[in-house]
């Protein structure tokens, strides 16, 4: 409200200023800078967010807004919202009565899509909080009680975690490990972290429930979230971030399972499941750190720049590339992607999230590289993109458009290594 205060009474002092010296030009540069960077983009510390702000500055002042030969609407979506004729306060004031009371996502930019995406949201978060609301007392019916279930729960989660991996044979194994093999071992070491909590933690809930031990407060937690068929907290906060239900998180766990095994077996896949590792990003700077001591390039001075290939299927990719990773499990919102023509285009309706076809990351130096025609779009961990403190943006993907950039800046094109399903 504070921002909209002064950005509001900065446009009026820029205004009444050209009006008073008779200048033909409004300053539109300080302004966009003023409101734009400083009032608004001043509380934002995420570079994407901040180019969200400064697309919708770039796309709203000018003075194209007053252009006679092409009239400028902001939107017409449902309703040609346009500036209104030059006039009294009645004009106006008949102006802003006309308009809808309600406007869709279209209005801002965003894809009608959007809708969905919010209220499926919102019914999520509201039959969780009816979950959490159920009451814990014994069914007096003649199905499973509640600790029948958990301990079901609990025996089928059991049979499932692998007993923990032997690092010290890894890195006998593995010899001088080059940089991706670093952060292999690193890997194990967050993984055997996570198995062994599971273990132990289902192996005392199962006493708990047969009263050999006393169900402290964080068993408790452990048996709703079981029950409730919700990720414990106890092991979340050693696994990936993620948004997925417990039935869901299992199957990605194998899947990670399955990754690291075949890792330390086979050697490095030829096409990495970034949403298997514990911190991806660390990963993409190993890339950057081998492919520096290859080409003697200064590490400082590199970075990565990214391709959409035509391969749906990781069993396509038979070898490694000599520099960088093949990437798989990405998953697009905002936007789809035409396989035919590899490049973005507008979503089908109703279809929010897309699987991104195998991306291929590549390490370069920054003085040599040059793109165009290209969409900057952020990979984060979950759907739930960044959080307060910033962690969840993993890098910068590059998506080849034919549009122009801002459409798909306001329409939140992103990445997602986890979707919640």
């Amino acid at each position: 409200e504070s921002d909209f205060k002064v950005s509001r009474r900065l446009l009026c002092l820029y205004l009444n200023k050209a009006v008073e010296n008779n200048d033909e030009m409004i300053p539109w540069g300080s302004l966009k800078y003023l409101i734009g960077e400083s009032m608004y983009g001043g509380r934002v510390s995420c570079n994407m967010d901040r180019r969200v702000l400064t697309t919708y500055v770039g796309e709203y002042f000018g003075d194209f807004l007053f252009d006679d030969c092409q009239k400028f609407f902001f939107s017409q979506s449902g309703y040609d919202y346009d500036l209104p004729a030059y006039g009294d306060v009645e004009v106006y004031r008949e102006s802003i009565e006309r308009m809808p009371l309600n406007c869709g996502a279209s209005v801002f930019g965003l894809h009608p899509n959007a809708e969905i995406g919010y209220s499926t949201n919102a019914t999520r978060d509201l039959w969780k909080n009816l979950i959490d609301l159920q009451p814990r007392t014994a069914s007096s019916g003649g199905g499973m009680s509640r600790e029948d279930v958990i301990a079901n729960s609990a025996d089928r989660i059991a049979g499932a975690v692998p007993e923990p991996t032997d690092i010290l044979v890894v890195k006998k194994k593995l010899g001088i490990p080059s940089p991706t093999e670093i952060v292999l071992l690193q890997e194990l070491e967050r993984w055997n972290a996570l198995v062994i909590q599971m273990s132990a933690s289902l192996a005392d809930l199962k006493r708990a429930l047969k009263g050999e031990i006393g169900m402290s407060e964080s068993l408790d937690e452990l048996a709703t979230s079981l029950y409730n068929g919700y990720l414990p907290q106890m092991w979340r906060r050693l696994c990936p971030d993620t948004q997925k239900k417990l039935g869901s998180w299992m199957e990605h766990f194998k899947h990670r399972f399955e990754q690291y095994r075949g890792w330390v077996d086979a050697g490095e896949p030829n096409v990495i499941w970034l949403a298997g590792l514990h911190i991806p990003e660390s990963y993409l700077t190993a890339l950057v750190q081998a492919a520096c001591r290859l080409k003697n390039w200064p590490l400082d001075r590199s970075v990565t720049y990214s391709m959409v290939t035509k391969f749906t299927d990781p069993g396509q990719i038979e070898t490694r590339p000599e520099m960088g990773c093949f990437v798989s499990g990405l998953y697009l919102e905002g936007a789809a992607w035409n396989l035919e023509n590899a490049e973005l285009e507008p979503q089908k309706p109703k279809v929010l999230v897309q699987e991104l076809p195998i991306l291929r990351v590549v390490p370069i130096e920054a003085s040599k590289l040059k793109l165009q025609d290209t969409l900057r779009t952020p990979v984060y961990v979950t759907q739930a993109r960044k959080n307060a403190m910033g962690v969840g943006l993993v890098f910068e993907a590059d998506l080849h458009t034919t549009e122009h950039v801002s459409s798909w800046v306001l329409q939140g094109v992103s990445l997602s290594l986890n979707i919640d399903s």
